[in-house]
């Protein structure tokens, strides 16, 4: 994807730059074509006089090429232009330089140097016999064609740094963008795979320290179907990328659920749930599922053998989502803690607080009083439902 734009940025400015060139050639062209065919037919004149036709040629071909500067520094065409309106009477140079001086630059006397060139141009306008030869129509068409289009330039200059600013925070926005839903994949990818991981991990070892074989067979279903389970939420999120929906919400029957499966590995859970299907929006449903989840996962790996309470209940306008236990107890059950464990990256209470606070709620977590720990936060009842975090 970063490289994808990469290419299409510098195919972009590549353009850019071509198209850029292509201008500036064809206004060297135009300067060319007024000033050597004029010096050509006779038609061309100093200020002082008639000027020898080589030095018309040389000051036309020079000004031409200052059009091809006119981007980088103002200045070489400024000076050409007012030097050719004074050796050949051409004043359309004096036109593009003026335009260029503010379109291309940002001149804090550009005001003194288009008022210099528009004299030149009046006074140029008005020796040349080949016009009328009135001095207000002369100063009419100065600052009608050479103050105006410096002007118009300073207008097109600020057009052009406020499309700049524009889409530089479009792409700042879409840069944003893309990190927040990369994060919201971690975390539903670490919230997914690290909860089942750490059950088939826990009946894994339970397996292999089993003194009757009896128990091989359930404790084996139960890893086939924590791995179900994971390839079917992995699937679910899969899909959602692909068709670009958001996946469905978890409420309380899928807390229950939760605990369920929790029991079934062997936690001693108490589970005290009172939310009301409807009024609660989907994103705090799902933050309510990821934190009871994240919760039990956390007690599978470091404290198997803990008593835990699961509290989600309504008070005061919010909803208070709760997972505590008590200390493990037993060699055994932190062996396998130990094992599990290994298998987590260490980022689920960061990506749950994340979640949390998405939503407009508030997480606590840390040790209890009596050797526990403890998840705790308070949601709002409602929040943003565009996407489901």
């Amino acid at each position: 994807m970063a490289h994808t734009e990469y290419v299409r940025d510098e195919h972009g400015e590549s353009v850019k730059r071509y198209r850029s060139l292509l201008v500036d050639l064809l206004l060297a062209a135009a300067v060319l074509a007024f000033t050597i065919p004029t010096t050509a037919i006779g038609h061309s004149y100093a200020l002082w006089g008639d000027p020898p036709d080589w030095l018309s040629h040389l000051v036309g071909a020079i000004t031409a090429a200052t059009m091809l500067v006119r981007r980088r520094t103002p200045w070489p065409a400024i000076i050409a232009s007012a030097v050719c309106a004074c050796v050949t009477a051409q004043t359309v140079p004096l036109i593009l330089a003026a335009f260029s001086m503010t379109s291309e630059h940002r001149m804090r006397s550009w005001k003194i140097v288009a008022l210099v060139l528009t004299a030149v141009y009046a006074v140029a306008d008005y020796v040349d016999p080949y016009t009328d030869e009135t001095l207000y129509l002369s100063v009419v068409r100065a600052l009608t064609l050479v103050y105006l289009p410096a002007l118009v330039g300073t207008w097109v200059c600020k057009y052009r740094g406020l499309v700049g600013e524009l889409r530089a925070g479009v792409r700042e926005r879409e840069e944003f963008a893309a990190s927040e839903e990369r994060r919201r994949l971690a975390r539903e990818l670490h919230d997914t795979v690290t909860h089942a991981v750490t059950g088939m991990v826990l009946n894994a070892g339970i397996i292999r320290d089993v003194e009757d074989p009896a128990e091989i067979p359930e404790l084996a279903a139960g890893i086939e179907d924590k791995g179900v389970q994971a390839l079917a939420e992995l699937r679910q999120l899969l899909t959602v990328l692909r068709r670009d929906e958001v996946p469905a919400a978890r409420g309380a029957d899928a807390i229950a659920r939760l605990v369920r499966d929790a029991e079934a590995a062997g936690l001693r859970v108490d589970l005290h749930l009172d939310l009301p299907e409807d009024g609660l929006s989907p994103r705090v449903k799902h933050a309510c599922y990821r934190l009871v989840q994240e919760g039990l996962s956390n007690v599978r790996k470091h404290a198997p053998g803990a008593l835990v309470q699961v509290s989600c209940v309504l008070d005061g306008g919010q909803v208070c989502v709760r997972v505590d236990n008590t200390a493990g107890e037993g060699y055994h059950t932190h062996t396998m803690a130990r094992r599990a464990a290994s298998a987590g990256g260490g980022y689920g209470l960061d990506g749950l607080r994340e979640r949390v606070t998405l939503v407009g709620g508030r997480l606590t977590a840390g040790p209890t009083p009596d050797g526990g720990f403890a998840i705790a936060a308070r949601l709002p009842l409602s929040a943003d439902d565009r996407s489901v975090e």
